[in-house]
């Protein structure tokens, strides 16, 4: 196997402390930390190597009066290697965290054979295509990897939200026999021998288990075939949903804005976020879409009743809005099938929005619970009801009356971390010019 002479192998070595924890070691304990290095400092007699590691910097100095082949070893070092230090922490206020190490052994890991085109605290990088290319790299970078932590945390309050109130976290199935919001936007697939598709959304399937378990809740990819170049939209995104028996989509709009509220308060009190419309300490608005109209009317984007409220519009409403806000009850037609449409005014459905600026967020309402009136609505959206026979058959059994909803993941982390472009808070993001990496 070929291999660089001057990388050491890991050996025995394993990991003592994080550097998060180097401040409360005993005075004149010997630890092992592991990391990837930031920056190289010579300041002629001295030496300074900051190291990163998954929970902050550590300061690692070495002065000429070291050992020579410890000297030497440091010389080897340059920016994105890994390596392994041994040493005793010594309190340094000016150093990262407090605490440097004056190491008495180090282990040269990984070495780049390629600098990338900018270092681990670069102000000025790439644009972001040549750091999607790179992804893994661009992902090393502290403020890159803030997203991603805050995203942790916020998934971790939201499923300690959900399952703390009786919700069920379920897992359906993304490949699929037919299309489960309707539309031509779907990712067909060679299953065996037969058509299948990539679910859209795990909305069929979290209206039958509301059957069986009344309150349930999915967090996972959903795919969307739609050709839309924006900085808003994904081909694979990460989508919440929930479905709750006996509740109309009054209830589960309680319920988005309680999640919300709650998730994200937790998260602000772990990290800085900037100020954004979901850090507000007030209450959720509510128009409804004829008021919405109304609104735009008199600020002369005018629509006629039935249109889309794009994005072009939203921008409009956000001038006027200045809260995160419902837009409920819009027009039948332009609702999935399985939106239930109010019974005085079936023109009209029982449904939201959530908007936040100019994005929307979540999409909801009360569902249809009658097969007989389901493969209507299937029919009058120009789709064959006999596609889906498998979950039709489910309400010959009975189905209650439910509720839910589908929240984006991505569009929230947008928001709450001021991102202007969605590809910023996905991993590996998906869209049409981009399958890899």
């Amino acid at each position: 196997m070929p291999s660089d002479s001057l990388v050491d192998s890991l050996g025995t070595w394993r990991r003592s402390h994080y550097s998060g924890d180097l401040v409360s070691v005993p005075p004149g304990q010997e630890v092992t930390v592991f990391g990837i290095i930031a920056s190289i400092r010579n300041q002629g007699r001295i030496t300074f190597v900051i190291l990163l590691d998954s929970q902050g910097l550590v300061q690692i100095t070495i002065g000429n009066d070291a050992d020579e082949a410890l000297q030497k070893r440091f010389g080897e070092l340059k920016e994105f290697s890994y390596i392994g230090v041994r040493g005793i922490p010594k309190k340094f206020p000016k150093a990262p965290g407090g605490v440097e190490i004056v190491p008495s052994q180090i282990k040269l890991l990984a070495r780049p054979k390629t600098t990338p085109p900018f270092g681990l605290f670069s102000k000025q990088v790439p644009n972001l295509e040549t750091r999607m290319d790179m992804r893994s790299i661009d992902l090393r970078r502290p403020a890159v990897q803030e997203i991603f932590r805050i995203r942790h945390d916020l998934l971790n309050n939201m499923r300690a939200y959900l399952s703390g109130n009786g919700y069920l976290e379920v897992t359906s199935p993304k490949i699929i026999s037919s299309a489960t919001e309707g539309g031509a936007a779907l990712f067909p697939i060679l299953y065996f021998d037969k058509e299948g598709f990539l679910a859209q959304s795990p909305q069929v399937y979290k209206e039958q288990l509301v059957g069986a378990f009344e309150k349930v809740y999915e967090i996972g990819p959903i795919f969307r075939a739609e050709e839309s170049r924006t900085m808003r939209h994904l081909a694979e995104t990460t989508s919440v949903d929930l479905e709750e028996a006996f509740v109309t989509f009054e209830d589960v709009m309680s319920t988005l804005e309680s999640l919300l509220v709650s998730a994200v308060s937790a998260v602000q009190k772990k990290h800085t976020l900037p100020k954004n419309k979901l850090s507000t300490d007030g209450r959720f608005t509510k128009i409804t879409y004829s008021d919405a109209l109304n609104v735009l009317d008199k600020d002369g984007a005018h629509l006629d009743w039935g249109d889309d409220i794009a994005f072009t519009s939203l921008k409009v409403l956000e001038t006027r809005i200045k809260s995160p806000y419902f837009i409920t009850h819009w027009p039948t037609s332009t609702k999935a099938f399985y939106i239930k449409p109010l019974e005085d005014k079936p023109e009209m459905s029982e449904s939201f929005d959530l908007i936040c600026g100019s994005l929307e967020l979540a999409s909801g309402g009360t569902r249809i619970d009658s097969r007989e009136f389901l493969e209507q609505r299937l029919s009058e959206k120009g789709l064959n009801p006999r596609a889906f026979e498998y979950h039709l058959k489910s309400f010959d059994y009975a189905m209650p009356p439910h509720a839910g909803f589908g929240l984006g993941l991505d569009r929230l982390m947008m928001t709450l971390t001021g991102q202007e472009n969605i590809r910023e808070v996905v991993l590996f993001p998906r869209d049409q010019g981009r399958l890899a990496p």
